[in-house]
């Protein structure tokens, strides 16, 4: 391919590379996801739900179906040196044994996290495990999390929504609050990286998440050691972030992303509202090591 013409701007018309279903936190299923997307004339849209790939195949099932191009993700909890990082992954082999070994510990480590979190504020407010189960779509298949206390709580009354409920008991700041067991970013793109697979930074600097966002130096880091991309395009990204993010970009020869973080109703964001410009997409399908359905 020709020399990457990295976007400056945010694009109109593409694809969104961040959306979540039932199958993590998100509300709506994969084929919804993949309806909507058509209905709202994008040209194409990711499942990238956390830690699994449980919603891949009624997703691909949709996509051929209604006649819409996905692209196959996973949204992966990791840090370096203490700063959470998000992690998109997408088109690897989901047969690699170090993936497969990589979720089943992503996973174990965030259903004993919130199992330990919900203890902590039962003995404050009216919630029980059982109550948490009640909010999970999809079973032992979903990725379960702080998204599914904070529906418990909301269903109990504690709380307006989701979001409320994130302000309160299941906030980062929150006493009941616990860090999510996960690897480090480098962990995760070497992972990726043996799967045949691409990865970005989502929200890499969204200061919303974190006390401190990702420095310059650990993004050359883990540009150094594989890291393909950065989302740039995210509501959660100050407009003086994205400068930055857009200059390193360019320095480490990174792709450049967008994507809306879509929940469904979990969130306020809407389906398309960042995008990722068709030869970005280009340019991760030809790495890629599954094809585009």
């Amino acid at each position: 391919m020709s020399e990457y013409r990295m976007p400056t701007e945010p694009p109109k018309t593409g694809w969104d590379l961040h959306c979540h279903t039932v199958f993590s936190d998100g509300t709506e299923t994969p084929t919804a996801l993949v309806r909507l997307s058509r209905e709202i004339g994008l040209h194409g849209v990711a499942i990238t739900d956390h830690d699994t790939t449980a919603g891949w195949q009624e997703a691909e099932q949709a996509a051929v179906t209604i006649g819409q191009p996905l692209m196959r993700g996973t949204e992966i909890t990791a840090h370096v040196h203490g700063v959470s990082v998000h992690m998109l992954a997408y088109l690897y082999n989901p047969h690699s044994q170090h993936i497969r070994e990589l979720f089943e510990t992503t996973r174990q480590g965030r259903l004993e996290r919130t199992k330990r979190m919900v203890a902590l504020m039962s003995k404050d407010l009216p919630i029980s495990w059982d109550d948490v189960l009640a909010q999970v779509k999809q079973g032992s298949r979903t990725t379960i999390g702080r998204p599914h206390i904070a529906d418990a709580l909301v269903a109990a009354g504690v709380y307006r929504d989701r979001n409320e409920a994130f302000q309160g008991a299941v906030a980062s700041s929150s006493p009941y609050y616990l860090p999510t067991p996960s690897p480090t970013a480098q962990q995760v793109v070497e992972a990726i990286r043996d799967a045949g697979g691409v990865t970005v930074i989502a929200h890499a600097a969204d200061p919303s998440r974190n006390k401190h966002v990702l420095s310059d130096e650990q993004i050359r880091e883990l540009a150094d050691q594989g890291l393909d991309g950065l989302e740039v395009w995210h509501r959660g990204n100050p407009e003086d972030q994205r400068r930055r993010l857009l200059e390193l970009a360019r320095q480490c020869h990174l792709l450049v992303t967008g994507g809306s973080d879509w929940h469904g109703a979990g969130k306020p964001n809407a389906l398309g509202e960042y995008l990722t410009d068709d030869e970005t997409v280009a340019r991760i399908a030809e790495r890629g090591a599954i094809a585009i359905v």
